[in-house]
């Protein structure tokens, strides 16, 4: 640990766990937050009043005393006073890092653009099921430094966004996988390729490096591991997980070793076979026998949020899918449930684009939607790029959009809210915005 003031920037609940790791290892600091009223204000008032905060800006005589920066994901390195700190040379790192140069227990490490609280969840479960004293966190719940006072872990399971690999160095995952890549946080990268980047960073001194064979952003090629195994939704070849024929049956499979009917999975869809696949992937690379992973994938129900069957009504299925904040989840998505659904899918869509590229969902939109929905800042632009392909309507509100969904619904078909936009033109976050649609769809007469 490099000695001298430590300088937390933001007072997120990253923020927070920083604060509650250096003041336990006597480490003076100082914290500030661009907001006037982060959401751990109090919180961190009671705990350390003594300790030196500044909000609403960031303070450039403080920072400029800081021996190391310890800043919060969701804020950028080209913000101008954090460049300037880069410029000078002041160490810039993240909880992230301050967890690896600490850890000692075995590390799995996952990434991707869509998908990664799902794995991540699964994994853990795998290795929960199969005995090991393991912890799940990073950015699915609790921070990586909370992680850490947990006695007699076993494993760490980790979900780590692209923001937190920008500023870590030191991890070293047993295993690391980058579990697919689609354009994101394009007001962040400047192109796909940095993005892409950054995801990769996460292979980094890892022992076994688990890619997705049929998106060749993910396969990090000849570098920085020992073993490589890879997953696909196609028929496994040496090394890899993915889907055999049997009989006119579909089984998840290593190599050609049959596993588990897919037929046995809770949730519908391409996307959770792909995403069943990657955990077995992942657990196998670590060392769990395919008999607990296999118990977990048959009794997992899913996340809230994240294709999420809402309720039948009618003979229509609604399906809660507010988790899906881009243009790759939302494909994801669409394609995964157009596939198995007996109808047609009314897509409730839109809200903050992320400066996105909505193209690739025509083709999939055309394909397997009747009718589009579209609500938010980002509605006029969905419309103009999917043209007159099928029939769109605008809503004002979530509630609208509910209504004009069933009115157009017929038995067999589906109703998915999959937004490939982020939610704070109109809601607190996309949980809140699941959450309105949830209680709309339950509340139909």
């Amino acid at each position: 640990m490099v000695e001298g003031l430590h300088v937390i920037v933001g007072l997120g609940a990253t923020g927070l766990s920083c604060a509650r790791y250096l003041a336990k290892k006597n480490i003076p600091f100082s914290v500030m937050d661009t907001r006037t009223a982060p959401p751990n204000l109090e919180e961190f008032k009671k705990l350390f009043p003594q300790v030196s905060l500044t909000l609403g800006s960031l303070d450039d005589v403080i920072l400029d005393q800081a021996s190391q920066i310890i800043i919060s994901p969701g804020i950028s390195l080209q913000q101008p006073a954090i460049a300037r700190q880069l410029g000078r040379g002041v160490p810039i790192i993240g909880d992230i890092e301050l967890f690896a140069m600490e850890v000692k227990a075995p590390v799995i490490a996952i990434t991707g653009t869509n998908a990664k609280s799902t794995v991540t969840t699964l994994v853990g479960e795998m290795a929960f099921e199969a005995g090991v004293k393991v912890q799940v966190g990073g950015n699915l719940g609790t921070p990586v430094l909370d992680l850490l006072a947990v006695p007699d872990t076993e494993l760490f399971v980790l979900e780590l966004s692209s923001f937190q690999l920008e500023t870590t160095f030191s991890l070293a995952p047993t295993v690391a996988t980058v579990l697919n890549v689609t354009p994101d946080h394009m007001d962040r990268y400047a192109t796909v390729e940095d993005y892409c980047t950054t995801k990769q960073h996460i292979y980094s001194n890892c022992q076994v490096a688990v890619y997705n064979c049929d998106d060749s952003l993910t396969d990090c090629g000849k570098q920085y591991h020992k073993q490589k195994l890879g997953f696909t939704l196609n028929e496994p070849q040496k090394n890899e997980f993915g889907l055999l024929k049997k009989n006119n049956e579909l089984f998840l499979a290593f190599e050609d070793q049959v596993l588990l009917s897919t037929r046995e999975l809770p949730i519908l869809g391409r996307h959770y076979q792909a995403n069943a696949l990657a955990a077995l992937a992942i657990g196998y690379g670590y060392g769990l026998s395919f008999e607990p992973m296999l118990r977990t994938l048959v009794r997992f129900k899913g996340l809230p949020h994240r294709c999420q069957l809402v309720r039948e009504r009618n003979g229509v299925l609604w399906y809660n899918d507010s988790k899906g904040t881009n243009v790759g989840a939302a494909l994801a998505a669409i394609e995964g449930l157009g596939d198995v659904i007996d109808g047609r899918l009314i897509l409730i869509a839109g809200g903050l684009g992320k400066n996105a590229d909505f193209s690739p969902l025509v083709l999939p939109i055309e394909k397997y939607a009747k009718t589009v929905v579209l609500i938010g800042d980002a509605a006029p632009i969905m419309a103009a790029v999917i043209g007159d392909r099928v029939e769109v309507i605008f809503a004002k509100t979530m509630e609208e959009a509910v209504a004009v969904a069933d009115k157009m619904a017929i038995p067999g078909d589906s109703v998915l809210l999959s937004p490939a936009c982020a939610s704070l033109d109109m809601f607190n976050n996309f949980e809140h915005r699941g959450q309105v649609f949830t209680q709309i769809v339950q509340e139909l007469a």
